[in-house]
């Protein structure tokens, strides 16, 4: 499957993308449920498939099994449901694939190249550092530069969500652990983040962290090893890799983070930047207002946002 959040009349609710339609998996399962003759049909789908999907995360592969058999349902049976289930793309926004994560944990150094570029040595542990839901946005925003600085750069990202509670997983089972894949911009304000040891000032800004364009769940990926990803600034390639290039694996990072602490359903895992970041460059090329940032992700699909600079200044 392909998730989403999509926002249609006001309300911002979990859907799937099917071709060039986005189903509404919650009214799905309610008319399917409905159809089968089960009384209380709208609070048992809003337990076993609610109506965002950072909640739907939480009933595990039950709850995307169900999801799912509503999909086809719905499908066979388009007019078996007095709500509007089915949209057309053009008809409504998509939102990120997630919402409201309770950590957004994010890996630094974890391509070899990216290492390299930034004269480092290759760690022995995973570098993390922690961004907020403050800063996501979805497929369909823009990236607002706060002039705060001239240093805005991008930073092409693999990740993951957390599909079923967590706690010393070994690596051989941590698959099995995640949800689904996703893409991540992890947007920084270079100069920010590097006027203090810690770098969290820098990747916090409101709307940092563009998704999408939607979560594929982990079934459709399998292992995530040996995805090409491309990253294009207005339309010129500056970052270019393989997820073979990470120091640490999906499965090395979900042994090894839950090893720290517990994770649970619908947390975000950021997995790190290759080389060809705009602070590497020399000269350096950072982003500016109308820049396109396009990224690709092999087996995910294309995030793209436009910077757009705001006005108003934020106290960071």
């Amino acid at each position: 499957m392909k998730l989403v959040n999509y926002t249609a009349g006001g309300h911002t609710r979990a859907g799937a993308i099917v071709n060039d339609q986005v189903i509404d998996l919650n009214y799905a399962y309610q008319a399917q449920l409905q159809a089968l003759g089960k009384y209380r049909y709208k609070e048992i789908a809003h337990a076993f498939v609610p109506a965002i999907t950072d909640e739907l995360f939480q009933g595990g592969k039950e709850s995307l099994a169900l999801a799912q058999g509503a999909i086809d349902f719905i499908l066979e049976n388009p007019d078996r449901f007095d709500k509007k289930v089915i949209y057309n793309r053009s008809e409504v926004k998509i939102e990120a694939p997630v919402q409201k994560p309770g950590k957004i944990i994010c890996v630094g150094h974890n391509f070899r190249k990216h290492i390299q570029e930034m004269g480092r040595e290759i760690p022995t542990h995973p570098v993390i550092f922690a961004k907020f839901a403050n800063t996501i946005i979805g497929p369909e925003d823009d990236i607002p530069h706060f002039p705060i600085s001239e240093q805005l750069d991008y930073e092409m990202e693999f990740a993951f969500v957390v599909g079923k509670q967590a706690r010393n997983v070994s690596e051989e089972e941590a698959l099995d652990y995640v949800a689904g894949y996703t893409i991540a911009n992890d947007v920084t304000y270079r100069d920010i983040q590097r006027r203090t040891l810690q770098w969290l000032q820098g990747k916090t800004v409101d709307g940092s962290l563009p998704l999408g364009p939607h979560l594929v769940t982990a079934d459709e990926i399998g292992d995530p090893a040996g995805l090409d990803m491309v990253l294009k600034v207005n339309g010129e390639v500056r970052q270019s890799t393989n997820t073979d290039d990470f120091v640490f694996t999906v499965p090395k990072l979900v042994s090894f983070l839950s090893g720290l602490m517990t994770l649970e359903p619908g947390d975000l895992v950021l997995t790190g930047t290759p080389g060809g970041v705009g602070f590497a460059m020399n000269p350096q090329q950072f982003l500016k207002d109308g820049d396109v940032v396009t990224i690709e992700i092999e087996k995910i699909g294309v995030l793209e946002n436009k910077v757009k600079a705001v006005k108003q200044p934020a106290n960071v």
